[in-house]
C-alpha cells in the first residue's frame, strides 16, 4: 500500500453520529479473545435505569444530529448521572466541553472515557489528536504507543508515531517505527526514502547508502532510485561512483531528465564548463523533454545560482537559448520574465513579456506587467496598444477598459474614451469591483459634461454613487456642476460637504464647497472655506482665485476682490506648473470685465 505519513486530526464532529458500545455497537472489539476469555459481563444498572439510560442517550444523539446542542448536552448529563462509568457518555461530554472552550475539563472527560474503556480505538485517537493539537507531543506519543500495543495490525498509529518522533527530532525512534511499519506492511519506497533521510540527519552515511542501495536492488528498473544513489555519492565526495551510476542510468534511458541534470552537476563540480553547458543544452533544448521538467530544472538552477555566485548571465543565457526554439506554451517565457523582473532587468523583460502574449494572448499577469511599465512612463499610446486587444481576449477584465479609456481621455480623445467606458460598463456583473465600476461612471459623467450632455452626466454621477456612495471625485464634480447651473443647491451642498469632511485640506474640494455656499447666498461661510482653499494651494489656480474675488466682493471688500481678480487673470495668462485648468474664453472675457469696471458680474 502507499504509505502516507499523517497527523491524527482532532475533530469534534459534533453533528456526526457515534455508534458506541453502550448502545449495541456493531464495531468489533479489538481486544484479543484471550483477554476476554471467561469474563462474563454484568450490567451495573437495573433494568429500569438501563431503559432510562438508553432512552436518554439515543435521544441525545438524535438532538445532536438536529443541531440542538443545549438539549443534547442536558441529556448526556442525565446519562452520566445514571451511569457515572459510561465511557460513551464521558466521551461525548468530553467533546462538548472542548466545543464549549473548556479544554481542561474536556481532556479530563476524554481520559476517563479511555480509562473506562481501554480497548476503544476511537477514544484513544481523539485524545491523542487533542494532545497533538496542543503541541504536547510526549503525551500524544504515550497514547499512540498504547494504541500500537492494543492494535498491532493497524498502520495508522505507527504512521502517526513517525510524524511525532520527527517533530521531536528523535530520529532513532523514527527509524525504529519505520522498521515496525516495514515488518507489518512490507518494504516500500516511501519507508526506505524516509529511513534514508533519517540516517542522513543522524550523519550515518553508511546506513543511508545501504538503505538506498537496498531500494535500488528492490526496484532495479526504477531509474529515480539509481539517480538518487548517484546524487548521494556526489554529496559525499564519491565522484567516481556518482559518474558510474549516472552513466548506468543514461545507458538504459539516454533522455532521462533527472540523470541528465545530475550529470550536468557532476561536470560543473569537476570544472568541466564546456561539458556542463553541453549537458544542460542537451537537456533544456531537447524537444522530447516535457516543459514541466524543463521548468523544474530551471527553478533548481535559479535556486542554486541564488545560493551561489548569483551570476544572472548564465541563467539569462539558458533562457535565451530555450526561447529561441518554438514553444508549446508560454510557461518558459513567463518564468524567464519573472526571473528578469526579480533581477530588476525591466527592459530585458519587456520583449519576453510580449513573447508571452504572442503565445498566450490571454495571459493576464504578463499584460498587466506591460501595462504597469507603460503607465509608469506615461506612454499613452503604449497603454492603448496593450489594453485594446486585451478586452477581446478577457472581456470581463475591467481594468483594461479603465486604463484604455483613461489614455484616450488624457489624449483629449473624448469620444473614443466615452466609447471605451460604455463598453466597460456593459461588462459589469455581480462580482465586478464596485470601486472600479463607480470610477467608470464618474469619468463618464465628466466626459458627458464636457460634451454639454448634462442630463447624461448627472445620470452617470448618480450611478457612480450607487456603486460607491463615498466616491469623492464624483461627489465633488457632481456638486460643482450643479452649482454652476444653480440647480439642486441643497443636494450639491450635501455632496460637497462630504468631500471637505473626507479631505479637509484639498483646495479643489474647499473651493467647490465655498462656491456652493456663495450661490446659496451664504457669503460669510463661503469666505471661510475659500480662504482655506487659498491656504492649501488654491492660490495657484486661476478659478479658485477668481472665486475668492467674487466672494470677497459680496462680503464688502471690493478692493481686495479686485486684487484677487487681477491675480486670477495673471494666472490664466501665465499658468503655474500646478495650473492644469484651461479657462473658457467666455469666462476670461467676464473676468476682464470685472477688472475693467471694478464690479462683480454674475455668469
Amino acid at each position: 500500500m502507499k504509505l502516507c505519513i499523517k497527523i491524527f486530526a482532532w475533530c469534534l464532529c459534533l453533528c456526526g453520529t457515534w455508534v458506541l458500545s453502550s448502545c449495541g455497537s456493531s464495531r468489533k472489539s479489538t481486544i484479543s479473545s484471550k483477554d476476554l476469555a471467561n469474563v462474563e459481563w454484568q450490567d451495573p444498572l437495573s433494568p429500569e435505569d438501563r431503559r432510562k439510560f438508553d432512552h436518554f442517550f439515543l435521544e441525545a444523539v438524535r438532538l445532536k444530529e438536529k443541531g440542538d446542542m443545549d438539549a443534547a448536552f442536558e441529556l448526556y448529563s442525565h446519562c452520566l448521572a445514571i451511569d457515572s462509568q459510561s465511557a460513551a457518555t464521558l466521551y461525548e461530554l468530553g467533546k462538548f466541553y472542548m466545543y464549549l472552550g473548556q479544554p481542561e475539563r474536556g481532556e479530563n472527560f476524554l481520559r476517563k472515557a479511555m480509562e473506562t474503556s481501554p480497548g476503544n480505538y476511537w477514544y484513544k485517537e481523539t485524545l491523542a489528536g487533542y494532545y497533538q493539537g496542543k503541541g504536547e507531543e510526549t503525551k500524544a506519543i504515550a497514547v499512540i504507543e498504547s494504541m500500537v500495543d492494543l492494535f498491532p495490525s493497524r498502520l495508522e498509529p505507527l504512521m502517526a508515531l513517525v510524524d511525532l518522533y520527527n517533530r521531536t527530532k528523535d530520529y532513532q525512534k523514527v527509524i525504529h517505527t519505520l522498521d515496525r511499519l516495514e515488518r507489518l506492511d512490507g518494504k516500500s519506497e516511501q519507508i526506505s526514502m524516509e529511513k534514508f533521510r533519517m540516517y542522513l540527519a543522524m550523519d550515518n552515511n553508511e546506513k543511508a547508502f545501504s538503505e538506498i542501495e537496498s531500494l535500488v536492488k528492490e526496484y532495479p528498473y526504477e531509474m529515480r532510485y539509481l539517480t538518487i544513489l548517484g546524487d548521494v555519492y556526489m554529496e559525499n565526495g564519491k565522484e567516481e561512483e556518482a559518474y558510474s551510476t549516472y552513466q548506468k542510468v543514461l545507458a538504459q534511458e539516454p533522455e532521462y531528465a533527472p540523470a541528465m541534470l545530475s550529470m550536468a552537476s557532476y561536470y560543473e563540480k569537476m570544472g568541466e564548463d564546456s561539458l556542463y553547458r553541453a549537458q544542460l543544452d542537451g537537456l533544456l533544448l531537447n524537444q522530447k523533454v516535457e516543459t514541466p521538467t524543463k521548468l523544474n530544472i530551471m527553478r533548481q538552477l535559479i535556486m542554486r545560482s541564488e545560493r551561489g555566485d548569483r551570476d544572472s548571465t548564465k541563467i539569462v543565457g539558458l533562457f535565451d537559448s530555450m526561447l529561441a526554439q518554438e514553444q508549446e506554451s508560454a510557461d518558459v517565457a513567463m518564468l524567464a520574465a519573472q526571473y528578469l523582473l526579480s533581477k530588476r532587468m525591466d527592459e530585458q523583460a519587456k520583449p519576453v513579456l510580449w513573447k508571452v502574449l504572442e503565445i498566450d494572448p490571454e495571459n493576464k499577469p504578463a499584460r498587466l506587467q506591460l501595462l504597469s511599465f507603460a503607465i509608469s512612463k506615461e506612454d499613452l499610446d503604449e497603454v492603448i496598444r496593450i489594453c485594446s486587444p486585451a478586452v477581446e481576449y478577457m472581456p470581463e477584465a475591467l481594468e483594461f477598459y479603465y486604463y484604455w479609456g483613461i489614455a484616450h481621455y488624457q489624449k483629449d480623445q473624448h469620444d473614443e474614451a466615452l466609447e471605451v467606458f460604455k463598453k466597460g460598463v456593459n461588462q459589469v456583473g455581480e462580482n465586478s469591483d464596485k470601486n472600479m465600476v463607480s470610477d467608470f461612471y464618474s469619468i463618464m459623467g465628466d466626459l458627458y459634461h464636457t460634451k454639454k450632455m448634462n442630463v447624461e452626466a448627472y445620470a452617470a454621477y448618480d450611478s457612480a454613487l450607487v456603486y460607491k456612495p463615498d466616491n469623492i471625485g464624483a461627489l465633488n464634480n457632481y456638486a460643482y456642476y450643479l452649482s454652476v447651473e444653480k440647480k439642486d443647491l441643497d443636494k450639491a451642498e450635501e455632496m460637497s460637504y462630504k468631500t471637505v469632511k473626507a479631505e479637509p485640506t484639498n483646495n479643489t474640494y474647499l473651493d467647490t464647497y465655498a462656491w456652493i455656499l456663495f450661490e446659496k447666498g451664504k457669503y460669510a461661510e463661503a469666505r471661510i472655506y475659500i480662504d482655506q482653499a487659498l491656504q492649501n494651494g488654491g492660490d495657484k489656480s486661476s478659478v479658485v482665485v477668481e472665486h475668492c474675488g467674487d466672494i470677497y466682493w459680496m462680503t464688502g471688500e471690493q478692493e481686495k476682490a479686485l486684487e484677487y481678480w487681477k491675480q486670477a487673470e495673471k494666472l490664466a495668462v501665465e499658468p503655474t506648473e500646478n495650473e492644469s485648468e484651461k479657462r473658457d474664453e467666455k469666462e476670461l472675457v467676464l473676468l476682464k470685465k470685472k477688472i475693467a469696471n471694478k464690479k462683480y458680474y454674475t455668469k
